[in-house]
């Protein structure tokens, strides 16, 4: 990642108020977003590992390179374990039947000056030239924007 995104959350706080509802996902006739947890490890591993050059060039040096599945199943267990204590949320992006991994959202808290949060975004590597990239972007402000407690958001695609 080119720029740098800051935590402004400690491990024990909350990132969004104790009752607000979030969101468990968002439908669209050709992708579904939702909660992304261990059980999604292989199809995520796959979608990660084909699309390694493209992470690493979008998100710089701290994207894993060389992940094994194992150290995949550790990352997923760690963004389930933030969303349920809200630290976090991290979302998968499948197809309609769920037979594929499309790409990853993740909301995080941040301290970057005037956000109160950061979003970033991927999607897998084979899917770039098919516009889910941009459908996806727009998709996210709308749902941010309407469905989240957020007053400004940073995209980070």
């Amino acid at each position: 990642m080119t720029e740098s995104v800051a935590k402004a959350s400690s491990p024990t706080s909350a990132f969004v108020a104790e009752d607000f509802a979030v969101p468990a996902g968002l439908e669209t006739p050709r992708w579904r977003l939702r909660m992304l947890s261990v059980d999604d490890v292989d199809l995520d591993y796959e979608a990660v590992v084909s699309s390694e050059a493209h992470l690493l060039a979008r998100f710089g040096p701290g994207w894993p390179t060389g992940l094994t599945r194992r150290q995949n199943l550790v990352d997923l267990g760690w963004h389930e374990k933030e969303f349920q204590r809200r630290g976090s949320f991290a979302y998968t992006l499948v197809a309609p039947d769920e037979t594929r991994v499309l790409g990853c959202v993740y909301i995080e808290p941040t301290a970057l000056p005037g956000h109160d949060a950061v979003v970033r975004y991927w999607v897998r590597s084979s899917e770039r030239e098919t516009g889910l990239e941009a459908e996806l972007g727009s998709a996210l402000r709308d749902w941010l924007a309407g469905s989240w407690p957020f007053r400004n958001p940073r995209f980070i695609s």
